[in-house]
């Protein structure tokens, strides 16, 4: 079964119907005990950084989930993947859960129609075992104003738009980030996932 954590900031039911879709088995889940009985967990998020995390802080799921990120296929979205980082700096400093090593910060609006919002295309950099079924021509759909800062090791694939954005990070065993929405990125939004429910 696949975790999907609501804890207040995420689009969730997109992401379930998506599963549903797929045909792996999903659940809305806000304790403790179901994401440590699930075999992988995704971690949505649409909102502002310190407000998540302020709400991941009452749900007293953080511990859990970064517990569970380190011996089962976890996959943030969107906020959920800025979330994973070390530190945001939306409305000032804020602590992540420090899953990736890295920061995140608002893109560049004197150059930039800020948010970033639209279909760009994936351009790989690292092995990842989500890109294994995705080619080298395909787009996938962002709405984002802030975007991570962090080593190019831990790239899978970025879009450029002002320049390189990560768009699919991995640390090369369990966390995964997706900046883009892939359950709103049409038939490569669905091999996504699909290979992330393959890891199970």
């Amino acid at each position: 079964m696949i975790a999907i954590v609501d804890y207040g900031a995420g689009n969730i039911f997109s992401v379930k119907n998506a599963l549903d879709y797929l045909g792996f088995e999903s659940g809305l889940v806000s304790d403790c005990d179901s994401i440590k009985a699930a075999d992988a967990v995704i971690l949505p998020g649409v909102g502002a950084f310190p407000a998540a995390m302020k709400m991941l802080e009452q749900s007293g799921l953080i511990g859990t989930i970064k517990e569970e990120a380190s011996k089962k296929p976890f996959l943030g979205i969107c906020l959920g993947m800025q979330l994973i980082f070390e530190k945001g700096y939306e409305f000032g400093e804020c602590d992540g859960l420090g899953l990736i090593g890295g920061s995140v910060r608002k893109m560049d609006e004197t150059e930039l129609i800020i948010p970033h919002m639209g279909w760009n295309k994936l351009e790989k950099l690292n092995d990842c075992p989500l890109l294994e079924n995705v080619g080298d021509d395909e787009y996938v759909y962002f709405v984002h104003s802030y975007k991570a800062h962090c080593s190019d090791s831990d790239i899978a694939a970025y879009c450029e738009y002002g320049g390189r954005v990560p768009a699919l990070v991995y640390d090369g065993k369990y966390v995964f980030g997706a900046q883009f929405h892939p359950e709103k990125s049409g038939e490569t939004g669905l091999k996504i996932l699909k290979s992330f429910g393959g890891l199970i």
